[in-house]
């Protein structure tokens, strides 16, 4: 038998097996769609949401709120509050997951004289005290729920002790951790520990004396939030 002959009945048999998917009404399997997932917290998340992007690129959309092409930074409860409902919408909105954070601008001090500006002493007032920011974080989290996605908040990461430019004190990060982690389970929504991977890790993974992360923290924060994610 010819290599043509054989050609020719290797086109017929797929011709006939298209004839019969047609006339079945089947079709061609389709891609599934990526996941949608959002990022909501401060500068912390901002350090992290590339690395997260990364790691999950092929398997979901992971976005956070931007303004002016730059990453947006969700700052205290307070600005949960104002902007939840327009972060929400981002790209359409309809989120499978939606990872979120808020305590470490709650917490910060500012100046008891002029309140718009930050404090670096521990005798001046927090943003918001820990009663309004449970009840501040309250308010945002009806509003996630709402959405219909799997939620999962995380901790507040660990304050090195030292001198900072504006004071926030780690017993304070722990009170603020206690009062999120109350409303999470009444809620049963999930958690991803942050704070106890930071404290353990803050030498290696922190700027010295700094809220902020090392490259290589945020990267190791970035596996953290993959893995809670992925779950």
């Amino acid at each position: 038998m010819s290599v043509r002959h054989l050609s020719r009945s290797a086109f017929c048999a797929l011709a006939a097996l298209a004839l019969t998917s047609l006339a079945s009404g089947a079709e061609p399997a389709a891609t599934p769609a990526k996941k949608r997932v959002l990022l909501l917290g401060d500068s912390i998340s901002i350090g992290y949401t590339p690395f997260v992007q990364e790691l999950l690129a092929d398997k979901a959309v992971v976005l956070r709120p931007m303004k002016n092409g730059k990453a947006e930074n969700c700052s205290s409860t307070a600005a949960g509050v104002q902007h939840i409902d327009r972060w929400l919408q981002i790209d359409g909105g309809k989120w499978d997951v939606i990872h979120f954070n808020w305590g470490l601008h709650d917490l910060k001090h500012m100046l008891r004289d002029d309140p718009t500006k930050t404090s670096d002493q521990a005798t001046d007032p927090p943003l918001a005290t820990v009663e309004v920011y449970e009840k501040q974080l309250r308010e945002i989290v009806g509003k996630l729920q709402a959405t219909g996605a799997k939620l999962i908040f995380a901790t507040t990461t660990y304050v090195p002790e030292g001198p900072h430019k504006v004071y926030r004190s780690n017993e304070d990060v722990e009170r603020y951790n206690a009062a999120a982690l109350k409303i999470m389970k009444e809620k049963n929504i999930a958690v991803d520990d942050l704070y106890t991977a930071t404290k353990e890790n803050y030498k290696t993974w922190q700027l010295p004396v700094n809220v902020h992360f090392k490259p290589e923290g945020s990267k190791a924060l970035a596996e953290l939030v993959v893995k809670a994610v992925e779950k």
